[in-house]
């Protein structure tokens, strides 16, 4: 899926940017498709491979109408303006200009910097961890891909200890090496404890006025440090639906971390039994299927929750692109019981959506009612990916 995504993307645009978190899968998918192109491919943390691109305008004049891979690419941050001038020079020659396929684990930088010299010249593609449809396929049962997230190496672990293992250096890594990276002065320490407490947030209406408190320092110092971890996509700010109603409801987002097997790393849970036991477990299966059903939901979807202060709540809005007045509404629950709160009611008739679901854990779809559907996550999300 993510394959035809870029491909098809390639043909339309002389410049694609792979974008999503680190270890993911996108070099594996890049060294695929330069393969089928027969590409140049460099890896920009390997000294050798920078080097080749000292003399950046020589380089691209050797690489007429191929495709170039650059990986790690915010690691030579001067190359978008040079590969801007390279498109442009073609195009006023009228030659067909060469392919470039764009890839970094920094993702907020790689956005930035090929936004600000790219525009009108790039298409973006997101790569996100397995998802239940890809796990599905692969015979991989749901509860192993909730339990340890969807990073290929954590999934396919053999013991659920090398997974936490494998998850916890990941969490070190990004903390000690990428996020120190691209924010000058970052305090390790303060991430590291910020991070935690947003696991143990994890679906809570964000407050920052409490962290800050917490952590002991300002309020812009927590803002900015949320706001990188977003912009990594290594967490989710779930945004209020903006409803035209005489009522109060939440104004503030709720925060997730995005996948559930570093929600558990973070929360210091080894086994599943730890994860049963623990008072977030139904936030972080509450999470783990807003990213799996957003994984599954075409380009430029809308997604939002609501809540109101006398309890009416839906867990999940969506409203798809070229139609935002149809939303799909969705109250999520771990259990295989498909009991709808009354809240739920309540909200569905504040915002009147096109459908409604209660997303259980099981199998089984039926018709709670003629307006709400009872279905389980896999069949769900292969609902969502028809929308396309």
């Amino acid at each position: 899926m993510a394959h035809e995504r870029v491909v098809h993307a390639l043909n339309r645009h002389a410049s694609v940017a792979l974008i999503g978190p680190r270890q993911v899968g996108k070099t594996t998918l890049a060294l695929q498709i330069a393969q089928e192109f027969n590409a140049t491919y460099l890896d920009l943390e390997r000294p050798n491979d920078r080097l080749i691109l000292d003399d950046p305008e020589y380089f691209l004049a050797n690489q007429t109408q191929n495709l170039v891979v650059l990986d790690e690419v915010h690691r030579a941050p001067n190359i978008f303006s040079i590969i801007r001038g390279a498109i442009d020079r073609s195009r006023r020659q009228g030659r067909r200009t060469s392919m470039f396929l764009f890839l970094g684990s920094a993702s907020m930088d790689l956005l930035r910097q090929s936004s600000e010299s790219l525009a009108g010249r790039i298409a973006y593609a997101n790569l996100d961890p397995i998802n239940v449809i890809e796990a599905s396929s692969a015979g991989i049962e749901l509860s192993q891909l909730w339990l340890r997230g969807g990073f290929p190496e954590s999934l396919i672990a053999d013991e659920m200890a090398d997974s936490f293992e494998w998850r916890s250096e990941f969490i070190r890594t990004y903390i000690e090496r990428d996020i120190p990276f691209l924010v000058e002065r970052t305090n390790v320490a303060l991430i590291d404890r910020l991070w935690t407490m947003l696991a143990y947030s994890q679906g809570s209406l964000l407050n920052q006025s409490s962290f800050s408190r917490s952590l002991g320092v300002s309020v812009p110092t927590v803002r900015s440090y949320i706001s990188t971890l977003e912009k990594m996509l290594l967490i989710r700010m779930l945004r209020p639906f903006q409803a035209n109603v005489r009522k109060q409801y939440a104004k503030s987002p709720k925060i997730y971390v995005r996948d559930s097997g570093l929600t558990h790393a973070l929360l210091g849970l080894k086994t599943d039994f730890q994860v049963y036991g623990n008072p977030v477990v139904g936030h972080s299966w509450e999470g783990f299927v807003i990213e799996n059903v957003l994984s599954a939901a075409p380009l430029r979807t809308q997604a939002s929750f609501y809540r109101t202060a006398r309890g009416a709540e839906i867990d999940l809005i969506l409203q798809f692109p070229g139609d935002p007045t149809s939303a799909w509404a969705f109250e999520i629950k771990r259990s295989l019981s498909a009991k709808v709160r009354r809240g739920f009611y309540t909200a569905r008739h504040d915002i009147a959506p096109h459908r409604s679901f209660v997303v259980h854990s099981g199998t089984d779809r039926f018709m709670l009612n003629p307006e709400i559907e009872a279905i389980g996550l896999i069949d769900l999300c292969n609902l969502i990916a028809e929308q396309h």
